[in-house]
């Protein structure tokens, strides 16, 4: 069956269409007399098909297999990791402050590891984008979240106050001890990715819209010298004709 699904590049950002040209999968089965009996190991390699990249990302994940004439895999994933890049986080310009961006490539690293914990750094990094791009310091999130309300659309900001309650669970001990409340890798995924589109939407669109309203000034700016040069020549050469 030929390959060919989309995908968005980690290292470029760049949005494609993979196939089998640059897309390889194995698949290692194994028992041995282990605990957890018929096992298969899956490893997937994907090569950024853009010329000026060319990365290419590594995944793993083992699942648990069974006979029924040949092998056969079942969708119960038992473990899934990133090997190459190590999380799943995307690269961002270098203009994005530091301290953002350590705590979102940490909350990707710890996602699969300690849901509980990536979901108590992706509300860390929201307190750190509000502060750095709204200039707003009130010293709880949820004062700072409430003080955005009117900036921000209101699906927006329903999201974001969303990070700020699970994230609590990590960063807040509950009252009753005996109350557990579990963050899934998908749930704690689902926050990160909000921490990806502020980014894209609050700092990376500001940056691109700068550049593009500078050069529009700066082709204005170049198009008056031209004119003002022109003229200047036209006025010397009438001179220049009248004497």
């Amino acid at each position: 069956m030929a390959i060919k699904f989309s995908w968005s590049c980690p290292y470029c950002n760049r949005d494609a269409t993979i196939t089998d040209s640059n897309y390889s999968r194995d698949v290692h089965w194994f028992e041995k007399d282990n605990k957890d009996g018929d096992s298969a190991l899956i490893t997937e390699v994907i090569i950024c098909p853009n010329h000026n990249c060319k990365e290419y990302v590594i995944k793993g994940s083992l699942h648990s297999a069974y006979w029924d004439k040949i092998h056969k895999i079942s969708r119960d994933v038992r473990l899934s990791w990133s090997m190459k890049p190590s999380s799943l986080a995307r690269q961002f310009p270098s203009y994005i402050p530091a301290a953002i961006i350590t705590d979102y490539e940490e909350a990707c690293l710890i996602r699969d590891l300690s849901p509980k914990a990536s979901a108590t750094l992706s509300r860390r990094c929201l307190q750190g984008i509000i502060r750095d791009f709204f200039g707003i310091k009130k010293g709880r999130l949820v004062d700072e979240i409430n003080a955005i309300q009117e900036k921000v659309d209101p699906i927006t900001w329903q999201a974001i106050d969303s990070v700020r309650s699970i994230g609590n669970i990590g960063a807040h001990m509950e009252k009753d001890i005996n109350l557990i409340i579990d963050v899934e890798p998908e749930e704690a995924q689902l926050l990160i990715g909000l921490i990806e589109i502020l980014i894209k939407d609050w700092y990376v669109a500001k940056h691109e819209r700068q550049k593009h309203l500078e050069s529009i000034i700066g082709v204005a700016g170049t198009k008056a010298e031209e004119k003002k040069s022109n003229k200047s020549s036209n006025s010397d050469a009438a001179s220049s004709a009248g004497s």
